[in-house]
């Protein structure tokens, strides 16, 4: 039950899985706080400063869950300092130890590292949202690669595809996306120790001017926090770019997913596919019959709140002024958590909406039936050639009845009577019989449309999905409201 009297965020009482929210939560980051000093004590005692005793290190480690907020929180108005609060109240659980807690430290060596830990953890779980959504859209997709549909341009008809070749063309974007994600994982690294602005000077003085010393110092706290390494070199803090580019690789995401909810939003209206619909769901307060697209929707809105995101964390990049300045850290207070938790309510019901999409065959081919005849001149007009007759002379009659029933079509909303004109046309040589064989195996205007969507899935899709197997169905799609 949350408490009514204050503001909820919706991002948490809403859209949002109980394990995005735990890894930006005030025990996981208070509790990866003590971890740091942790593996910076052991590391500072194994490379051999005297200070650190193995005493210490495990009255910390004892400790290491053991958060008094009430101290931290009144300390912290008395010093106006969370780091330093949260040392001191580490401390009151460790006698032994608190006078080497945070030694030779500056506040970004728990702040940072924190960050990029909570990071990795969430970057783990969109990566199983992603490869969740692109395995319910290749079943889809391979269910639906021969299904003949309208294809539009300009949301006006133009000519026939596939359900399954259009589906592609979504998991294709995913597949951009994943590979950012990729990419941004592969960038990840600890900062590490770097000190105040990142000379590690501190540690120096630690370790007598030892440079070696320093770097195993590193090296070894960045493991201990199951980083490969740390990054070479930074200001007091990690490069503010690294956000930006996250930002941007969960925009992506947002990019990709808001185009399908929209592609779902104008289907549904057209009743040729709609997205899951639960049982007892109203669809309206007031029109009973009404069955709107919510989910995709939603995801249309939150979508939009990512991508405009990015620019919070774009624009706090390119104000950092030399080492550091602390304009970053209410923002990205906000802004980092934020991110992830829209990224997982997106990828939420994009695999809510695509492990169920119901798709209505007669309404397809209705659809395609009232448009076919258009689309089929071009072929009548080459098969007409090939009999001996006129280009040129063949081309403006089919062209005077398309444009007949066309009129037709609009303004008396009628059905597309252009074969009828044509087969009733003494100077074309067709019969109604001859045309309708034109509609009789729409698959023939769709091109290459269901090979395409087989190669991409066998070639393109299935390794990705045997790669990322282990990541399959881990995510959850299950939506609250």
């Amino acid at each position: 039950m949350g408490n009514h009297n204050i503001y909820q965020e919706p991002l948490v009482s809403r859209y949002t899985d109980k394990v995005m929210q735990q890894i930006f939560s005030d025990d996981f980051k208070f509790s990866t706080w003590r971890k740091c000093w942790i593996a910076l004590a052991e590391a500072q005692m194994k490379i051999g400063l005297p200070q650190v005793k193995q005493a210490m290190i495990d009255e910390m480690i004892i400790a290491q869950k053991k958060i008094d907020y009430d101290v931290a929180k009144a300390k912290e108005k008395e010093i106006r300092h969370d780091v330093m609060a949260h040392v001191f109240e580490f401390g009151t659980h460790c006698p032994t130890a608190k006078g080497i807690i945070h030694l030779g430290a500056t506040s970004m060596f728990v702040c940072c590292n924190t960050e990029l830990i909570q990071i990795r953890e969430a970057l783990k779980l969109v990566k199983a949202g992603l490869v969740s959504t692109i395995n319910n859209l290749a079943k889809f997709a391979e269910e639906h690669a021969s299904l003949v549909t309208l294809g539009y341009t300009h949301y006006q008809p133009a000519q026939p595809t596939t359900v399954g070749k259009r589906t592609v063309l979504y998991i294709q974007n995913l597949l951009f996306d994943l590979k950012q994600v990729d990419a941004v994982e592969s960038s990840l690294k600890a900062r590490g120790v770097k000190g105040t602005v990142g000379t590690q000077a501190s540690y120096l003085e630690l370790f007598d001017g030892d440079y070696g010393k320093v770097k195993q110092l590193d090296d070894l706290v960045s493991k201990k926090l199951g980083f490969s390494g740390s990054f070479p070199v930074t200001g007091q803090t990690y490069s503010r770019k690294l956000d930006s580019f996250i930002a941007k690789t969960l925009a992506g995401i947002a990019e990709s997913a808001h185009k399908f909810a929209v592609d779902m939003r104008l289907l549904s209206n057209l009743k040729v596919m709609e997205e899951p619909f639960a049982k007892s769901q109203t669809g309206s307060s007031a029109m009973a019959y009404k069955r709107n697209p919510m989910r995709s929707e939603r995801m249309t809105a939150l979508c939009r709140k990512l991508i405009n995101l990015q620019l919070d964390l774009s624009h706090t990049h390119a104000n950092q002024w030399f080492e550091r300045t602390l304009d970053d850290s209410s923002l990205r207070r906000m802004s980092i958590p934020q991110m992830f938790l829209l990224a997982n309510a997106v990828l939420k019901l994009y695999q809510n909406i695509t492990d169920g999409v119901i798709v209505y065959p007669a309404q397809v081919k209705r659809h395609l039936d009232n448009e076919l005849p258009f689309m089929a001149t071009e072929a009548v007009l080459m098969e007409l050639c090939k009999q001996g007759e006129d280009r040129q002379k063949m081309h403006e009659i089919i062209k005077k009845h398309s444009v007949e029933a066309a009129k037709t079509v609009k303004l008396e909303g009628k059905r597309n009577d252009l074969f009828q004109r044509l087969a009733d046309d003494p100077e074309i040589p067709v019969t109604e019989s001859f045309l309708n064989q034109f509609l009789e195996n729409p698959e023939r205007f769709a091109g290459a449309a269901s090979l395409q969507t087989k190669e991409f899935l066998k070639n393109i899709v299935q390794p990705v999905l045997e790669k990322y197997s282990d990541l399959v169905g881990e995510a959850d799609s299950e939506i609250n409201v």
